[in-house]
């Protein structure tokens, strides 16, 4: 049986290894803190650049010419 000695006074390492085999797992969770992002904030990894490729994307030139036609302009 081994004599009681208390914490304070154990070495180091005999601290480190009380403190492992104490020290359990999180099992898979993450303890560090989350939130969500800002959606109002300027986010450079949102914007997207045009695609020509892209049947969704309209460019400024197709703009631009509906600007100037006469129907518009009116």
């Amino acid at each position: 049986m081994e004599k009681y000695v208390p914490y304070g006074k154990l070495s180091k390492k005999k601290r480190r290894e009380l403190d492992a085999k104490r020290r359990g797992s999180w099992g898979g969770l993450n303890p560090v803190t989350r939130k969500p992002a800002n959606s109002k904030a300027y986010d450079r990894k949102r914007m997207r650049r045009w695609d020509p490729e892209d049947p969704n994307a309209v460019s400024f030139s197709f703009f631009a010419r509906i600007l100037q036609t006469p129907e518009f302009l009116l």
